[in-house]
């Protein structure tokens, strides 16, 4: 189908632009008119690319949480849906929610429909309103949807701390070197060198890099970004190149351990979701292996399904891969053997949740005097280098 944009006026006389698929433009009229909009142009994309096309994740917070409360008060779903659309203000969802009004009254369910929205409703978002139409529990997926969206809100939120602070820090250093390199010590080399002393080893070896940076700055530029888009380019192009290289991100020091624990919280609190949503296990499993994104925990995952499909219980199932410590076994088996594993998997949820937030924090707390002494000894190095020869001539004027 393909995709136009648009320019129409709405019920208030506001000029409205956005982006709707649209089997031509006679469907166009009629798609835009439900969402009572008066199409005043309309011109198809060659290409569908959707600038701008992500939806944010507090859109989604919100459409949960405002379907659950029309759900719970008895409005009908149709109706909750056109309300909802009619007070969005992110136009691409507007038109997602529109597409779903859409297909629902042409005879799909609402996960039937969200499922032609794969790139705003992931997969275990589609399962869990599947398992609430099938059980009557609609209005409790939303809430459980809404906190666990939010929970990720806090956990991306928590994440971007522990990379902007050492990203911003670094690009300090990065400039603090270049800017010392390439201008202060070019100036200061022929001082240096005119003092007629032998230079040690670190002050050549600081002449050696500035003069690398004066003579080829360019590469220094260029290496880091082909390279990145060397990895890129393998990463999607061979499928082993990106399972060793999920494998080295958890082996890195400080970092690694983190990274497992936010991956295993995430897949804890969806597994916990489903399950409790009374999805199967293994369709639970097999659910949550798209959204860890990471090879190595996904393999662990399908080799988790294997074994229970082969008969194992899930306690042993997970122990003999090894993705869990031995206190989040335990909650396992505990829950497992008295029939609540529902709340046992709450409370591995719960446990990496903490962890994760524990272990952030920790990390902040390392960073920063670990930055400070590597831009200490950096500046100090080229201090030591260029005045260690100053006061060597210094030293011997006065014997």
């Amino acid at each position: 189908m393909p995709l136009y944009t648009y320019k129409a006026i709405n019920p208030d006389g506001r000029v409205v632009l956005g982006r709707i698929d649209a089997l031509n433009a006679v469907d166009l009229e009629l798609r835009l008119r439900r969402m009572e909009l008066d199409l005043v142009n309309g011109e198809p994309i060659s290409h569908r690319r959707l600038f701008g096309g992500k939806i944010p994740r507090r859109e989604l917070i919100n459409f949960c949480f405002h379907l659950e409360q029309l759900a719970r008060a008895g409005v009908p779903l149709l109706e909750g849906l056109c309300d909802l659309r009619d007070s969005l203000e992110h136009p691409r969802f507007r038109e997602v929610v529109a597409s779903l009004i859409e297909s629902i009254e042409g005879g799909k369910t609402l996960s039937q429909a969200m499922e032609g929205q794969r790139r705003v409703f992931n997969r275990v978002f589609v399962s869990l309103i599947r398992a609430g139409e099938a059980t009557g529990r609609l209005p409790e997926i939303l809430r459980n949807l809404s906190d666990s969206l939010k929970w990720e809100d806090e956990l991306a939120s928590q994440t971007k701390k522990v990379i902007l602070y050492p990203a911003f820090v670094g690009g300090i250093v990065v400039a603090a070197t270049f800017f010392l390199m390439i201008y202060m010590v070019p100036q200061l080399k022929q001082f240096v060198k005119n003092m007629g002393q032998t230079l040690p080893a670190q002050t050549q070896a600081l002449f050696f890099v500035s003069d690398l940076l004066v003579a080829y700055w360019y590469l220094a530029l260029l290496l880091p970004a082909l390279l990145a888009g060397g990895l890129q380019f393998a990463l999607r192009t061979n499928p082993q190149a990106r399972v060793r290289f999920d494998a080295f991100k958890l082996r890195l020091p400080l970092f690694g351990n983190i990274l497992r624990k936010i991956i295993l919280s995430r897949f804890a609190n969806t597994f916990a979701l489903l399950y409790a949503s009374g999805i199967p296990i293994l369709e639970s499993i097999r659910t949550t292996q798209d959204v860890v994104g990471n090879r190595v925990i996904k393999q662990g995952l399908q080799r988790v399904e294997q074994l229970i499909g082969e008969g194992q219980n899930v306690t042993a199932a997970f122990h003999g891969v090894g993705l869990f410590p031995p206190l989040v076994i335990r909650m396992l088996r505990v829950g497992e053997s008295t029939g609540a594993l529902d709340d046992a998997l709450e409370n591995v949820s719960y446990f990496y949740n903490r962890d994760v937030r524990e272990s952030v924090e920790k990390v902040q707390q390392l960073i920063e005097p670990m930055l400070t002494v590597l831009l200490g000894s950096l500046l100090g190095w080229i201090m030591l280098s260029v005045l260690g020869p100053v006061y060597d001539v210094i030293s011997k004027i006065k014997t």
